[in-house]
């Protein structure tokens, strides 16, 4: 699905708490005529929040003027604020081919490899002493462009070269994640967990010893419960039933290989046609996919366990605002149908100057963890925004950037 242009955003402070309520008023407002019917079309918001509610980012629900949306072999095209009917040929006269960023150079982040390393070592030494189980620790490097960041280029290389992972751009916020949140349609929803991760070589022989290896690591499979934990017990609420696989499957992308574990349910107040009207608000409401991400986010794999102790380690070891890494991204639609993605593998443009980026990547850390490996798991969690950005030429053709490195 891709939309184009505004016809209303909505920012709030804060993360994703407001942003059930503040749709449902908005979406309910919509005089819509949708003839297709199907999850994601008639009234559409592009969703975007922070990790933190403390964050200076805000959430964000964009409204786009012109959708058009793929599902199942058909196609469609929703206009959004205007009452014409629209046709492809109106948007494509505005837009010029992509271009890409020239050359970039990538610089250290808040903190130094060195210092994070250390703050990794103080979290693996919280754990041993029984602070708490598991937290992720975050790590962010800058990239200078030469010109400012066209999403497009962005995107297309992502797409292209990670075809498994949702590719995103809402509000500056661009990256290919792996991880689903939560998709809820017509009272289906399901969760993908990723915890527990190893770089791939490139030597398929290689690679698939290291599958069999990391579904075996005791450090991983710790790390990859507790994740799977948090989201069946915070969809456990909303759900009539669910599944929760014993046993995780290993995830295959370019750059790297996950410990993965699908959680899936239905819902026992499944969303409707629409939201309830004023007069039936005495009722139980249907539960949206904002309603779910609320209760999901955030979960072990982006935070830690416990909850609370963790992002408080979080706050006090990462030295940074998280701003939209690791938050909740996707769209949902008037019925509360919709999909969210954890922002992961992403970066976010700065609304300031376009030609500058921050990049994130985030580790689990667990009694086991070794700090130079995960520093080397970060870097691997890099490389699909810094490839996107001036890699090597992609698989489908195409000029790359020239990249320089800074440390």
């Amino acid at each position: 699905m891709v939309g184009y242009g505004t016809a209303l955003q909505l920012g709030m402070p804060g993360g994703i708490d407001g942003l059930a309520q503040e749709w449902a008023d908005l979406s309910g407002r919509a005089v819509v005529r949708d003839e297709v019917k199907l999850p994601g079309t008639g009234c559409i918001g592009f969703v975007s929040a922070p990790f933190s509610a403390s964050s200076k980012a805000g959430a964000v629900i964009v409204v786009p003027r012109t959708v058009v949306g793929r599902r199942k072999g058909r196609w469609w095209v929703t206009r959004i604020g205007v009452r014409e009917l629209p046709y492809l040929r109106e948007v494509e006269p505005q837009l010029g081919p992509p271009a890409g960023p020239g050359e970039v150079l990538f610089t250290q982040g808040a903190l130094s490899e060195q210092q994070w390393r250390e703050q990794v070592a103080e979290a693996v030494r919280r754990v041993a002493g029984g602070q708490l189980e598991k937290v992720v620790l975050a790590r962010d490097i800058e990239a200078t462009c030469d010109r400012p960041v066209d999403p497009r280029w962005l995107l297309q290389r992502l797409a292209r070269r990670y075809d498994g992972c949702a590719t995103f751009w809402v509000d500056s916020l661009v990256g290919a994640t792996p991880e689903f949140l939560v998709r809820s349609e017509r009272g289906l929803v399901t969760s993908r967990v990723l915890a527990g991760t190893v770089g791939r070589t490139g030597n398929d022989v290689q690679d698939l010893a290291h599958a069999a290896s990391l579904a075996h690591s005791s450090k991983d499979l710790e790390e990859h419960k507790y994740a799977v934990r948090s989201v069946a017990d915070a969809l456990a609420p909303f759900c009539a039933s669910m599944n929760v696989p014993e046993t995780p499957f290993v995830l295959h992308l370019p750059n790297v290989m996950h410990l993965a574990t699908d959680v899936t349910g239905v819902l026992d107040r499944p969303v409707r046609a629409a939201r309830q009207p004023a007069g039936m608000r005495g009722r139980p409401a249907p539960t949206s996919v904002l309603d779910l991400a609320r209760a999901l986010h955030p979960s072990a794999a982006v935070c830690g366990t416990p909850t609370r102790t963790a992002a408080g380690v979080i706050a006090e070891l990462e030295g940074m605002d998280r701003d939209r890494y690791a938050g909740p991204v996707g769209w949902v639609d008037a019925a509360g149908d919709g999909e969210l993605g954890i922002a992961l593998r992403c970066a976010r443009v700065n609304p300031e100057d376009p030609r500058r980026l921050r990049l994130f990547a985030g580790c689990g850390i667990v009694a086991g963890s070794d700090p130079a490996k995960e520093l080397a798991e970060s870097q691997a969690k890099l490389v699909p925004m810094q490839h996107a950005l001036s890699g090597a030429p992609d698989d489908h053709g195409g000029a790359a950037a020239n990249p320089r490195t800074n440390r």
